[in-house]
């Protein structure tokens, strides 16, 4: 199944606007919440290369990299992030150490190699087949996928229908999912990848799973 929904559609709700804001708050904060998680879960990255998909600005990228990895590629499906990453690139010249790419991550998974660390980072929740997404990420898994989902609750499941209806009613083709933890899991696991540690704040489940080394 491909991506949930039309490119413009995306575009709408993750435009040029938005990311240039979450540039600016990156350039004065860093990154927070569950996005700080994921850089912890990551461990040592030194020498690593990465995969994120769905990366937006390229935030996490540039944390990774900061903290040794060698180099990262970005596949994001709204085109609109590319003016503010490339400013953040350029403003810590790294600029000739990520590959940004647009397009959808599993229509196009064959063109991407294996990476020691792949980032999914609230990216699971927009997609409608979780199997194939997990799939593809966790085969192109050297070392460590991380990846951050909403919780299976009452609550958030509730609040995700709301959002979706009112999506709907604007015309609006996006949709978010709360997939169960457990496929996300078994996804990893058809690709010899384990659940290592994980976080949970009130909505968000922060996960890291490493290659096993019988696979």
């Amino acid at each position: 199944m491909p991506c949930c929904c039309a490119p413009k559609d995306y575009e709408k709700l993750f435009g040029r606007r938005g990311a240039a804001r979450a540039a600016q708050r990156y350039r004065k904060r860093g990154l927070s919440g569950t996005a700080r998680e994921l850089v912890a879960l990551a461990g040592d990255v030194r020498g690593a290369s990465v995969l994120e998909v769905g990366g937006g600005i390229g935030s996490i990228e540039l944390e990774l990299l900061a903290a040794g990895a060698e180099c990262a590629t970005n596949i994001e499906l709204s085109g609109e992030y590319e003016h503010a990453a490339e400013e953040l690139l350029a403003e810590r010249g790294l600029a000739d150490r990520v590959d940004r790419r647009i397009g959808d991550f599993v229509a196009n998974a064959a063109s991407f190699g294996p990476h020691d660390v792949v980032v999914m980072h609230r990216v699971v929740c927009c997609y409608p087949d979780v199997d194939a997404l997990v799939g593809a990420a966790a085969e192109r898994t050297r070392r460590r996928l991380l990846l951050t989902y909403p919780r299976e609750l009452f609550i958030v499941r509730l609040a995700l229908a709301v959002v979706n209806l009112m999506l709907r009613l604007s015309g609006n083709t996006f949709r978010v999912y709360v997939h169960p933890a457990d496929r996300i899991a078994a996804a990893a696991a058809r690709h010899g990848l384990e659940l290592e540690r994980r976080e949970r704040s009130r909505v968000w489940e922060s996960a890291a799973f490493a290659l096993t080394s019988t696979y």
